[in-house]
């Protein structure tokens, strides 16, 4: 089981959900088909989970900066949104 550590330092548990959902609502913030955001966040949460698979915990920051990586590769709109949602909500 892997554990993210937080901004404030503290642990949570992977929840593949949230990463989902965050990737998800980026997609269709810069416009995409429900079916495409679908499928990128799809793809982002598959590549997310094998990287952290064998790792006992590892930073919100790292995995932000996976997540961007990913994204610009299928959707240089949503990655930008992705990393941008924080300074605008």
């Amino acid at each position: 089981m892997t554990h993210i550590i937080k901004r404030k330092g503290h642990r949570q548990e992977f929840d593949e959900r949230k990463l989902y959902a965050s990737v998800y609502a980026s997609c269709l913030s810069s416009h995409s088909a429900e079916e495409e955001a679908e499928a990128t966040a799809n793809l982002v949460t598959r590549e997310i989970k094998k990287w952290i698979f064998d790792k006992g915990e590892v930073s919100s920051r790292d995995i932000h900066e996976k997540v961007e990586k990913e994204l610009k590769h299928l959707n240089k709109d949503a990655a930008f949104m992705y990393d941008t949602h924080k300074d605008i909500s």
